[in-house]
């Protein structure tokens, strides 16, 4: 009986420092977020709402990639202050060695995988393809009236806009598109409404310039013009990138190289586990040297895992390069040790 209230004490203090860390790191990750959101507002005038709930699509993403970093810290933590507050020696002098703290971390990291990969193989991605769609429709749905003034405006592939405005009246106007030629159009003011998908320039006192193929230029003043520009702007090139397909869809697609990352992302949080046991809880080291140690490597391994993955390096080298680097540790631990023992 007392070795399963042990039990429960060690997961309750080991899970209340990982959701400590968790709230910490999230908190700073999401705010960073929310700040780079709120940059499309500076001229759009969206609702300050809707930018906050588009940034919680954000937030699986964000938990997959802080997952290990939280980790890493949070067991840390927690068994630093259960060093520092003699518990381990107590619990140690019970008579059951390091069963309670085997146990404890290997129910913890059986729930954080499950966790995670249900996160990290499903869940993240199906969430965070709903932010790309939102935050493509806040990009290309632009509202003209509630604009302060612009900054050349990309309204599709070939279409930029500039203009000034002033007590809702727009002047200088300047459109630069191409169709079958290369225009400018200028006026000195005029009207713009966005309606069915579509761009109408009621514009005033102006020119546009038509340069063909054969560098032959047309000009044309006008004192009144009307022009319609479609907005070909199509979300289903824009939003599709690996971190929006989950395993089922890398599987269809034969995408192995993101399966391999996913896969592996599950095993860092496993290789992690590990190294704390081995490196800190087997020796009860919890010094400042040792817990430097193994947050330098895990962090370490992380980081370049992560410039692996943005890199998009073939899948064998992939797997050469993180081997060698996850062999890395032990090859110093094993280094360490003879020279412990010398």
């Amino acid at each position: 009986m007392i070795w399963s209230k042990i039990n429960i004490y060690l997961l309750a203090q080991t899970t209340k420092y990982f959701f400590l860390i968790l709230f910490i790191f999230l908190s700073v990750a999401w705010l960073l977020q929310l700040t780079r959101l709120f940059t499309i507002t500076n001229f759009m005038h969206i609702q300050i709402l809707d930018i906050v709930l588009l940034s919680l699509y954000l937030i699986p993403n964000i938990i997959t990639v802080i997952t290990p970093f939280i980790l890493i810290f949070g067991l840390l933590l927690c068994f630093i202050k259960l060093n520092k507050d003699n518990e381990l020696i107590a619990i140690l002098s019970l008579g059951a060695g390091l069963n309670p703290f085997r146990k404890t971390l290997f129910f913890f990291s059986i729930i954080i995988i499950f966790v995670f990969s249900l996160l990290n193989l499903f869940l993240a991605p199906i969430v965070y393809k709903q932010y790309k769609l939102q935050e493509y429709e806040l990009r290309n749905t632009l509202d003209f009236k509630s604009m302060a003034y612009s900054n050349f405006l990309n309204l599709n592939s070939s279409t930029i806009l500039d203009f000034k405005k002033n007590n809702n009246a727009y002047n200088d106007i300047l459109i630069s598109f191409t169709d079958e030629k290369e225009n400018i159009v200028y006026a000195e003011k005029g009207d713009i409404v966005s309606k069915d998908n579509e761009y109408n320039f009621q514009l005033t006192n102006g020119f546009k310039i038509s340069i063909d193929e054969n560098k032959q230029i047309e000009k044309l003043e006008f004192r009144n013009y009307i022009l319609k520009i479609e907005n070909k702007n199509s979300p289903s090139g824009n939003i599709v990138d690996k971190n929006t397909l989950t395993i089922f869809e890398d599987i269809k697609f034969g995408n192995n190289l993101n399966i391999t990352y996913k896969i592996f992302d599950v095993f860092l949080i496993l290789f992690i586990f590990f190294l704390f046991y081995k490196n800190n809880l087997k020796k009860i080291n919890f010094n400042l040297n040792n817990n430097i140690y193994f947050s330098i490597v895990c962090v370490s391994i992380l980081i370049i895992n992560q410039i692996l993955k943005n890199s998009e390096i073939q899948l064998f080298n992939y797997f050469i390069i993180v081997i060698s680097i996850l062999c890395i540790p032990f090859l110093f631990s094993y280094i360490k040790k003879i020279y412990e023992q010398n």
